[in-house]
């Protein structure tokens, strides 16, 4: 496991009004993955985008600035950032003095690509402008009558429908929690699974999902868990799992995993 008491994760801090990229805490994808089974050959692409809704700095005059920074990192990359390295980062750079707003984002970009080991776009959006916001289409699980005892991750909850049929369909749910591996706070969030294969059992996968309520994993790794349980249970031949966390200190994470499409347009969720 991860030595978190080697961090500061977990750890009273002190917010820094000097800018420093040592705040950042990468942490390594493999250990999740090795969990998971998974190789060096990634069974899905995607993408962690990131909401930092709390980004300022300073203009020349030391006027300060505000906008909603959103950040693409690829699964790809070696490393994801924990997130509470994350803001103290972000805050290093509150009353950092920048001649154009392009100066931070290429500051920013270069700091957290280094971090997590490849490229990273970063894109900045007024906080005036509306945007994204939408709901989720397909069927919401959440409707359905079940009773619910399992709150311990549990893939064999999964089930194909019976008789057996091929679909195509787009489900989600609102009931996703799962809790933070360092601090324990609970993460809550929504869910859009698309798939095209053999039928699940919709009562079986929104338990499927409830079982995360206690599970301490970080958002990235939780959904890799939902997709790669799907294929191993369910097998379909095409799959997309995407989460919608809430923001927590000013930060939101939407992990996106694909084995047949790439990630387009980001539909901010109105919990968000």
């Amino acid at each position: 496991m991860f030595a978190y008491q080697q961090t500061k994760l977990g750890q009273q801090t002190d917010y820094s009004n000097q800018y420093d990229p040592k705040l950042l805490c990468p942490l390594p994808r493999l250990q999740g993955r090795d969990d998971l089974g998974i190789g060096d050959i990634l069974p899905f692409d995607g993408v962690d985008i990131w909401h930092n809704y709390e980004a300022s700095w300073l203009n020349a005059k030391g006027k300060p600035q505000v906008a909603i920074v959103q950040l693409m990192i690829p699964c790809s990359s070696p490393y994801l950032i924990e997130s509470k390295s994350l803001k103290l980062y972000f805050n290093s750079l509150n009353f950092m003095k920048f001649d154009a707003q392009d100066d931070y984002i290429k500051l920013v970009q270069q700091d957290l690509s280094t971090a997590a080991g490849a490229a990273i776009k970063v894109i900045v959006l007024p906080v005036e402008q509306s945007y994204q916001s939408n709901i989720l289409f397909g069927f919401c699980l959440d409707e359905i009558d079940i009773d619910c005892q399992d709150y311990d991750i549990n893939p064999q909850l999964l089930h194909c429908a019976n008789p057996p049929q091929t679909v195509t369909q787009s489900v989600y749910s609102h009931l996703l929690r799962s809790n933070c591996p360092v601090t324990n706070q609970p993460d809550w969030g929504s869910v859009k699974i698309t798939y095209t294969g053999a039928a699940i059992e919709h009562e079986s996968l929104l338990r499927y999902l409830i079982s995360f309520r206690q599970h301490n994993d970080f958002h990235e790794q939780c959904v890799e868990r939902i997709f790669t349980d799907i294929m191993r249970v369910c097998r379909p031949q095409k799959l997309t799992v995407q989460a919608f966390y809430t923001r927590r200190g000013g930060l939101d994470i939407n992990p996106y995993r694909s084995n047949f499409e790439s990630f387009s347009v980001f539909n901010r969720l109105s919990r968000q």
